[in-house]
């Protein structure tokens, strides 16, 4: 074997030197500082490394191929990220023989000490910009945005891009970001990641959950699509109220669905179960009179028929019950949308139910999709805040109380279901 060293301000210089000089067989035997840093001197480091001498000589680098000739960007991206692979193996070599030093059993002067940190300081530094060059070829396209997205961005815009972020809405956040991010923070894609997650919190309107004044009561009206887990969520809220609470509050429950059958036993049954009083509405005139009927409860949840967004007819019949409410009851109409459909259907679904008077928004389906931009581009373009997010189908467990930190949670790094709030 064929010794060699090589010097550098850094190991990482000293390191790229000897792959130049002799490739990527060279073995990594020590690292050192030779010349400490001082007034007016850099740092010196030098590595030994050694080389097998029957391996093959590095071959010449052949001249540049015309533009006409030149490999697709796809596979000259599977080439940097294969040399980065054999770069980040020496990395960790490097770190192996910075740790074995650090756990030795003898006590290390506090210079020696010192210099095991900076080393330990470079070798994040670089193992970082590894991951930054990972992350800049994660896509053959160059990402549409109105301004060059540097290194240390790449993998946030990845992840929102992924999880069905409007794009501009994309581009305007990170814009925001890349106006207002200290720049002393820029220098780890972590510490963006980090900034980057307060933003989207600062922009996430969520409805506190406050319980029903002295005397009052709160009524709550579930409007949406057919098929989105309506009926389900009255009965987790019903089971919140009645039992899950600190305080057990006094439970009443409207049903508008009598188109179909099926709704309406199957909240029967709930109510049975949970001892709660229960009105059906065929008729708006009834409307009142149902929930005069239940003026005991502290709470009053409404079930109303399922349509199509589209449907201007049954859309229109719930906004005949509310306009005909006599009552001093004000009713808080919460829509309910799933959060398995993306961006574009749920904008559509939200404008054809806004003459309803939306004053929250509830998310179901979060455990049958890996994608939350869609929700967050609703709420961030309507400004309209969230109440809840149903996650599964059990009843009363899979209900969260909405919150902005689990919304960026679940977009950033997906939906956990046994890590909920």
């Amino acid at each position: 074997m064929t010794i060699l060293t090589f010097s550098g301000t850094t190991p990482a210089e000293a390191l790229k030197k000897a792959q130049l000089e002799v490739g990527e067989e060279a073995v990594l035997i020590e690292t050192r500082e030779i010349q400490k840093k001082s007034l007016g001197k850099s740092a010196l480091y030098e590595i030994v490394v050694g080389v097998e001498e029957d391996a093959a000589p590095k071959p010449k680098p052949k001249p540049q191929e015309p533009l006409t000739k030149q490999r697709p960007l796809a596979q000259k991206s599977s080439d940097v990220l294969y040399n980065i692979s054999e770069a980040a193996k020496q990395i960790s070599k490097i770190a192996e023989v910075t740790e074995e030093e650090r756990s030795a059993p003898r006590q290390a002067p506090a210079a020696e000490s010192e210099d095991l940190r900076r080393i330990k300081e470079e070798i994040e530094k670089l193992g970082d910009k590894v991951k930054l060059i990972q992350n800049m070829f994660w896509s053959e396209k160059t990402p549409k945005t109105t301004a060059a997205i540097p290194p240390e961005f790449a993998e946030i815009y990845r992840l929102a891009q992924q999880s069905g972020m409007d794009q501009e809405h994309l581009d305007e956040i990170m814009h925001l970001t890349l106006e207002h991010m200290p720049s002393k923070m820029r220098e780890s894609s972590e510490t963006v990641k980090r900034y980057f997650q307060v933003l989207m919190r600062k922009m996430i309107p969520v409805r506190i959950e406050t319980p029903p004044k002295n005397g009052g009561k709160k009524v709550i009206m579930l409007v949406g699509p057919t098929g989105v887990g309506k009926t389900t969520s009255i009965a987790k809220l019903a089971a919140r109220f009645s039992y899950l609470l600190e305080k057990k509050y006094k439970v009443g429950l409207v049903v508008l669905d009598t188109y179909r059958i099926g709704a309406v036993e199957q909240l029967m049954q709930y109510a049975r179960m949970m001892k709660l009083g229960i009105e059906t509405v065929v008729d708006p005139p009834e409307f009142s009179s149902a929930l005069n009927a239940l003026r005991y409860s502290d709470y009053i949840l409404i079930d109303t028929m399922g349509s199509s967004p589209y449907d201007k007819g049954k859309i229109e019949k719930i906004y005949e019950c509310l306009r005909g409410n006599d009552t001093d009851y004000s009713v808080d109409v919460v829509l309910v949308m799933p959060s398995s459909i993306k961006y574009e259907d749920l904008k559509a679904t939200y404008e054809n139910f806004a003459p309803l008077g939306i004053d929250t928004m509830m998310f179901t389906k979060l455990d049958e999709t890996r994608g939350f931009g869609n929700i967050f581009s609703l709420v961030y373009e309507t400004k309209v805040p969230i109440s809840y997010f149903s996650v599964g189908q059990e009843v009363p467990e899979d209900l969260v109380v909405a919150s902005s930190d689990f919304l960026v949670e679940c977009l950033m790094n997906g939906f956990r279901k046994g890590e909920m709030p």
